[in-house]
Order: C-alpha cells, then structure tokens, then sequence
C-alpha cells in the first residue's frame, strides 16, 4: 500500500459507499428482514393463506412472518394486547404485545361511499368489530376487534359492494386521498376522481408495485383548497389552470411526517387529467426502483426527493419513465390553511353538501347505520369520508338542509361545532396500537369537553392533534398545537402520562412545523388548564386577523409554557 505524501503512514483507500438498496443500481439482495419476508413471497399471496388455512385454524395457525408482516397488504395489522401500559411498549416483544385479534382498515379511495357501502361497513362493525368503525385521517375506515376465522366473510361482505381492504396497508400504494366534494364543489377547477377510479382499477394489487421500499401515499384533487393535504403525502396532484392547456394538476412529491417530518416540494408541472394515472407510475416507479431499502428509517420517498434535488426527480421522471418533457406550471396561489368542508356549502347543481364533526374520527357501526338512516331519510345516497375524519352528506335539497343538520346533531354528528370540536385530531393511541404510549382519543374527547366549557369565546381555528408516539399519524408537526405521547414524571415524582408540545405547525400558505419548547412537557392531567391558558392568552394579545401559528412565531418563550 502507498504512503501518503510526507509521511510513512499507508495511504488509507477511500471507502466505497454502503449501498441503499436501490434495486436501479444493483442492490438486489435484501438488506434486513421485512425486504427478504418481500422476496421470499409476495405479499399478496398470504391472501390465499387467510382464506384456506388460518380462517379454520384460528390465530395460534398463523405464521409469524404473515402475522406481522404479509397480513398488512391486506389492510390487518395485529392489535394490542389489553392491559399492557405504555411504559412497555418498547420493551416487550411483539409477540407479547399482540392480541389474538387484529385492526382491519377498508379502503375508500377518494372517501366516497354510496349508502349501500355504508351500511355495508356498519354491519360488519356491528357484527365482527364489537361496533368500532374509527375514521382515519386518511379517509379509510378503521375496525379493531377482527377474528381472523371472520375475514374472509368480511372481505365477501366487502367486495360485494365495490369496497376492500386490498393494500390498504404495507410496503405498496395505499388509499388514494381525493376531495370529499369532487365533481359538486363551487370551488373546484377540475374533477379528479376520474384518475383517481383509473389508478385504483389499474395499479392497486398490480404486483409490479406491490413491493415498495416503505408505504406510498397519494392524494388527488381539483380543489384549489389543499383539501387532501397535499404537502405531506409523498406524490400529490392538486387543481391548476395552465396559461395554455387550461384545468389539470399541479404535481408534488416527498412529503412525510413521523419522526423526519418533510414538506412535498412542488415538481413545478402541469399535467393534465388524462395523464395522472402515466405520471403518477411513473413517480410510484422511481420510488420502486431507486428507494432506500437499506434501513426502514430511511425507505420513504422524501429521503430520496431530499437528496436529489427536485430537479434531478423531474429529470428521471420525464428521461427514464415518462420519455417526454412536462410542461412547465408557475406556482399556483395556496390557500390560508386546508379546508376540512365543516358545515353547509351550495353545489354547482343548486343543491347542497353538509359536512359534520364526529368527535376524533372515533364512532361505531350502530352510529354508522344511524347516519345512514338519516341521510336517507332528507333524499341522499352519496357521502364521503375526509382526511381530517370528518363526514360529508351530499346532494341536499334546500328545504332539507336545516332538518338534515338537526337530525345529525342530535346523534352527535355537528356541522356548526365549536372551534375545539371541529379542529382537534387524535390517532388510534394505546388502547389498539401496539406503538403508543398513551391513550388518545379518550383523552382528546375529554379536552374537548373541557375546553368548550373554559373558553367557549374561541372564534379563530385552533388544531390540536393528539398522538400516542412519535410516528405522527395525527400530523402534530403542522398542528396549531401538537401533542406527542410520551410518559413524564408528574408534581410528586410519579411516571404518569403526557406529552410533548408542538406550537405553531401549519400546513397550506405558511407551511412549516411546529416549534419545540425546550424540556417542555405536560402531564394528562395538566392539558387542559395548558390549552386553556395558552389559547387565552393568544386572543388577548393576537394583533387583528393573526393566527394562531403566526402569533407563536414571534411570542415568547416563557408566554408559550
């Protein structure tokens, strides 16, 4: 070996860098465990394995590489076992952590549901789930309770009306967001659903992407409104008028939470509503092909975009998978913050859609069937899911609406809610996840309560999203005020429950996340007298018209404690 120069030292050879994973560069053997459970048998397959052998052996028949692994292409994810506190969750093994039961999600691309698939839904919350029906804020939902000698009759019930649970979870594309008011909205540039039924129909179970490096988020739609919170899924098309071409998408990719929170950068394209479904594989397709899959911390899309650069993405993009150029789009104007459709709102076609709060997405079938019957009841058929878990009713004559709204008020399902009610959020928390720390949805539904009481004077949105860990399933990063769960020690010493404050996250013009308080936390108990103090204070000294965001940016550290 040579010296280096001036010394007697052997010149060291330049290490030659770890490999990704990226299977476009060579790296095609698997680099840890959930990349070879994908090779050694797609996914998909396990289906046939549900159905033949684990339904008629029951849990204790299945093998724990399906278990924990395979299932989750078929939107089953092991559920807690009861009992376990949060305090052990890292430290037990899965196995000690799962139920004999699991967490099923049914996918509802674009959120759209006729009655029919609702009821459809209901019952079989009613009949296999113990009545949980938990919205998402990815517009599924979400049943706990499932016996696995059940699930191919649920998938029967399902698929019968045009709804499944088809990778609705795991390493593929999941449920594509679409706008809750797509075709109908005053506001609307461009109807997306179309895309959004060509992409379900052509690429979902395609098992040229049922193996991607880590879960692929999309989001479809014409509204200009940012309705399926397009900065934080990994590819994103939103409404734009093109000086030339007129109506299409804007085109974003790389965003993402959990603990590497990245906002989507816009790929600065326009593409037109034919051509979402080519540019949307082609963008899937890099990912497959040039994703980490070394370390699972470093799998999603917005490693990769960050890396690259957006420029070098397009320019993969258009060479090596479109083989054509994009036509350039200038940034469209962004709305104040996302909209959520809360409340009553004119269609194009003179009727009305009527949007509800339930309270943290947490319902049941019978609370289903009920709106069902509601629904039907004032001359509907269509409704939608959100992804802010909220409920929209469709196609409302006018003399219907005022009856409609009342009716739904009265099994709990607000379309003029408090701000508090409107805008808090809570992921699935320790009662089912086998990854949280804390209890969320009691505890949200409890600050609610608490907040309508002690400052029912709140005019101006407030998002507080509560969420059991730190992979951000409640979005706390780009919350007003975010909550991360996470055990503290209370006034006497004692390990308790509590969280982690985010202040001032936002999504929509003002984009960003939220700030950290240094060594700030707050017990459950504490939360509502923190809530109460600080929104309080911000409309005491906000300057006119100043959200809340804007006014934790320049208040002081102390006021913010």
């Amino acid at each position: 070996m040579a010296s280096a120069p001036g010394t007697n030292t052997p010149a060291r050879r330049p290490r030659p860098k770890r490999g990704e994973g990226q299977w476009a560069l060579g790296y095609r053997e698997p680099l840890n465990a959930n990349e070879q459970s994908k090779k050694d048998d797609n996914p998909l397959n396990v289906r046939a394995r549900i159905e033949n052998i684990y339904a008629h052996g029951g849990f204790e028949s299945i093998d724990g590489g399906d278990l924990r692994g395979r299932f989750r292409w078929w939107g089953l994810y092991t559920q807690r076992k009861e009992g376990i506190d949060g305090g052990r969750t890292a430290t037990l093994e899965p196995e000690e952590l799962d139920a004999d039961r699991f967490m099923m999600r049914v996918r509802i691309d674009g959120g759209q549901l006729t009655l029919e698939q609702l009821r459809t839904v209901a019952d079989i919350s009613v009949e296999f789930g113990r009545d949980t029906a938990d919205l998402t804020d990815r517009q599924n939902v979400q049943y706990h309770w499932i016996d696995v000698r059940d699930v191919p009759t649920i998938w029967n019930r399902l698929e019968a009306v045009g709804l499944s649970t088809q990778e609705a979870c795991g390493d593929c594309p999941r449920v594509i967001l679409g706008s809750p008011v797509a075709g109908i909205s005053a506001t609307e540039i461009i109807d997306g659903t179309p895309a959004i039924d060509a992409i379900e129909s052509t690429f979902i179970g395609d098992r040229e992407f049922s193996n991607l490096p880590r879960k692929f988020k999309s989001a479809i739609s014409g509204n200009p409104d940012h309705d399926v919170v397009p900065q934080i899924n990994d590819v994103a098309f939103t409404g734009a008028v093109h000086p030339v071409h007129g109506p299409g998408f804007d085109v974003w990719v790389g965003g993402g939470l959990s603990t590497n929170p990245m906002l989507a950068q816009r790929l600065g394209a326009w593409v037109s509503l034919e051509d979402v479904p080519e540019v949307w594989k082609g963008i899937v397709s890099i990912f497959r092909d040039y994703g980490y899959r070394r370390l699972r911390t470093r799998a999603r899309l917005k490693f990769l975009v960050a890396d690259w650069g957006i420029e070098k993405f397009r320019e993969v993009l258009e060479t090596e998978y479109l083989h054509r150029t994009l036509d350039d789009l200038d940034a469209p104007a962004m709305p104040e913050t996302p909209a959520d459709h809360v409340g009553v709102f004119p269609q194009t076609d003179g009727r009305f859609y009527v949007g509800v709060a339930p309270t943290v997405g947490r319902i049941s079938g019978t609370l289903l069937n009920q709106f069902a019957d509601i629904v039907e009841a004032h001359g509907s058929d269509r409704v939608r899911t959100t992804p802010m878990q909220k409920l929209v009713v469709l196609d409302v004559e006018a003399d219907q609406v005022e009856s409609l709204v009342a009716a739904l008020d009265q099994i709990g399902l607000h379309a003029r809610p408090s701000q508090w009610r409107r805008n808090t959020m809570a992921c699935t928390g320790i009662e089912y996840c086998k990854l949280a720390i804390v209890n969320t949805k009691d505890r949200a539904r409890t600050l609610i309560d608490e907040l309508e009481e002690r400052v029912p004077e709140l005019d101006t949105a407030i998002t507080v999203n509560v969420n059991g860990c730190p992979n951000s399933c409640a979005r706390i990063q780009t919350a007003d005020i975010g909550l991360k769960g996470m055990l503290v020690l209370d006034e006497n010493g004692e390990t308790v429950e509590g969280f982690q404050v985010h202040l001032g996250g936002a999504l929509g013009l003002e984009a960003g996340f939220g700030r950290k308080l240094r060594q700030h936390k707050v017990t459950g108990d504490q939360l509502p007298g923190y809530v109460e103090q600080l929104s309080k204070t911000y409309l005491k000294e906000r300057d006119p018209g100043e959200s809340f965001a804007r006014w934790v940016a320049r208040a002081d550290e102390e006021v913010l404690r």
